[in-house]
């Protein structure tokens, strides 16, 4: 059974009722809050585990919402928005948020981004020396990974962007957050260069694009360590 309180930011009563009885059936216990104003307050006074925030409010913009909680606090942020457009969904993660869900949505889906990002925090919150997913490791003490027992050789940059993502994985990290963190805020708009170091890992880690194990392309909003 899942554990965790989520609080959910979003002015549609219908699909707050909806969500409710689908996390309470699933172990959750759900905080709402049917403004931005109330919902930062909210993330303030019961400290939830997850904040699942729509960015249509009606007294703030959703990323507005991002900002404030931003300030104090890293809980992860699952935006559950209409706004589909790839810019939208660039400047909301960019803002802050971890993940993004477009609606209409299907509720294996989400609530597999729910567990995703549970998952995700909980380990960012330890200290881990290691990574695992399934026959791939990630040494983060030694700086070395494995595949099916045998040592892949990486460029230092190849592996922190790696690490990078396998750190987030079930999050989405948009291309200027990779390109900021593995190489400097001045080349967080060489795109191509992230292509192509994205290309050599997947070719060493024999993770075929159309069918991936470990890294998925979000078109136009970065990449995702496959959960």
């Amino acid at each position: 059974m899942n554990t965790g309180r989520i609080l959910l930011v979003e002015d549609d009563p219908g699909i707050r009722k909806f969500l409710r009885v689908a996390l309470e059936a699933q172990g959750f216990s759900l905080e709402e809050a049917a403004t931005g104003r109330d919902g930062v307050a909210k993330a303030a006074t019961v400290q939830p585990d997850l904040v699942v925030l729509d960015l249509g409010l009606p007294d703030m913009d959703g990323k507005q919402v991002i900002a404030r909680i931003r300030e104090w606090s890293q809980v992860p942020i699952l935006i559950l928005s209409v706004r589909q457009s790839e810019d939208e969904k660039v400047a909301a993660l960019d803002a802050g948020a971890n993940d993004y869900v477009v609606k209409p949505f299907g509720i294996s889906e989400m609530m597999a981004r729910v567990r995703a990002l549970l998952r995700s925090n909980r380990n960012s919150a330890a200290t881990i020396p290691e990574i695992v997913h399934g026959e791939l490791r990630i040494d983060l003490v030694r700086h070395e990974v494995a595949l099916a027992g045998h040592v892949i050789k990486l460029t230092r940059k190849e592996f922190d962007l790696l690490a990078m993502l396998a750190r987030n994985a079930g999050r989405i990290v948009t291309h200027r957050q990779l390109l900021s963190d593995v190489w400097g805020p001045a080349h967080e708009h060489d795109l191509q260069y992230l292509r192509v170091f994205i290309g050599r890992l997947r070719a060493k880690l024999g993770d075929d694009p159309t069918s991936p194990r470990f890294i998925l392309n979000e078109p136009g909003v970065g990449y995702r360590f496959l959960d």
